[in-house]
């Protein structure tokens, strides 16, 4: 992790907004993810999503990863409100169309968003589910 930190801040001080750097902040977030530190990771990409918009535009491959990516951080938080699994089915709904419309549905990002959007709404059918009588 601390390896995907200062491979992110060294990309923001030498070359600033850049794809290099999005890249790096996408790699880090994954890490952040994988380590469970929802949280910081969901910080990290309320950052630098819009930068990616700016810089790259709404259908680069690395803008869609990055909307993918933050809306894991915040379907698989156990912590997560309702509104975070609505928020996160929502960014994967919007993510699946650009992505299969720019991409295709083969490709992997694309098939990567289309199973996470699987699991984001399963998160948010479980919370949702009214409790047993048992």
């Amino acid at each position: 992790m601390r390896l995907k930190r200062d491979v992110y801040s060294g990309h923001c001080r030498l070359s600033g907004d850049g794809e290099a750097s999005l890249a790096s902040a996408y790699n880090y977030a994954n890490t952040l993810i994988a380590l469970e530190r929802f949280e910081e990771a969901k910080a990290l990409m309320r950052k630098t999503m819009p930068v990616a918009r700016r810089v790259l535009g709404e259908s680069h491959e690395l803008t869609l990863r990055m909307r993918g990516v933050y809306a894991e951080s915040l379907y698989r938080d156990s912590s997560a409100t309702l509104d975070d699994l609505r928020e996160a089915v929502t960014t994967l709904e919007e993510t699946e169309r650009t992505a299969r419309r720019v991409l295709g549905g083969a490709h992997p990002t694309t098939e990567s968003v289309e199973t996470a959007l699987r699991n984001a709404r399963a998160a948010l059918r479980a919370r949702e589910a009214p409790p047993s009588n048992a």
